[in-house]
């Protein structure tokens, strides 16, 4: 099974603004240059992670995102869950349907396994997902036009 790059892209805005000091309130776009994705797929990502109250988005001088406490606890396999769409694993009522779908047994097998997917991710939650080797690693990104010395796009 394949996340979407939506669902990747979210994750890993949640990361960066996991490690984020109290007073460091990011940009859209400053996590987007970080963490090297276009900057409309991370406003896309921000909106809708400030839907599911994971993030906070503040407007104005001073503003910023930040990462929620509800944020800071929920797990990855719900993150997951909300960002992915629903349905099957496999397009069994795909145009055309499948001339098996009435009496395939793989669909019930890849549910469950999704299910399984879903459930081992359950026990990660976003904090866990920065402990070292990897929120120093997050905090030491820097805009890639700060390290060159070029103006970022």
């Amino acid at each position: 099974m394949r996340l979407t790059a939506f669902t990747d892209i979210s994750l890993r805005i949640v990361m960066r603004l996991a490690v984020a000091r109290p007073h460091d309130l990011l940009t859209t776009r400053a996590v987007a240059d970080v963490l090297a994705v276009p900057y409309t797929h991370a406003a896309k990502a921000v909106a809708r992670l400030g839907e599911l109250g994971v993030v906070e988005a503040r407007r104005g001088r001073g503003g910023g995102l930040q990462l929620t406490e509800a944020g800071r606890g929920t797990t990855v396999g719900a993150l997951v869950r909300s960002l992915e769409s629903a349905g099957d694993v496999v397009g069994c009522e795909d145009d055309p349907p499948c001339p098996l779908r009435a009496a395939c047994r793989l669909r019930a097998a890849l549910r469950r396994a999704q299910e399984a997917f879903y459930a081992s991710l359950d026990t990660v939650t976003v904090d866990s997902l920065v402990d070292a080797p990897t929120g120093p690693l997050l905090l030491s990104l820097t805009d890639p036009g700060k390290r060159t010395g070029t103006p970022a796009l």
